[in-house]
């Protein structure tokens, strides 16, 4: 195969990462965002993905927010939800 054969492939190749990076980018972001706004979401994402909670905890320590883990530790320690029951 000579090299002007594989141009176009190349170049859709490239178009497909670059949309597949870009949906990355906004999909982490809009989870970052809800997990940041709503503290029910982060109380789902510790029984459903406790890694991707602890992501975000240590990304908000690392820029130096601090005591949203010790706030939720506290919320749902006095008041347990009904699915943290389960």
């Amino acid at each position: 195969m000579s090299p002007k054969t594989l141009a176009p492939f190349a170049k859709k190749l490239m178009k497909v990462v670059i949309v597949g990076e870009l949906l990355g980018v906004f999909g982490a972001y809009a989870l970052f965002h809800t997990m940041n706004t709503s503290q029910d979401f982060r109380s789902t994402m510790k029984r459903r993905f406790p890694s991707i909670l602890e992501v975000y905890y240590k990304s908000n320590e690392l820029a130096g927010v601090y005591g949203v883990r010790q706030r939720d530790q506290l919320d749902w320690s006095t008041h347990p939800t009904d699915a943290d029951d389960h």
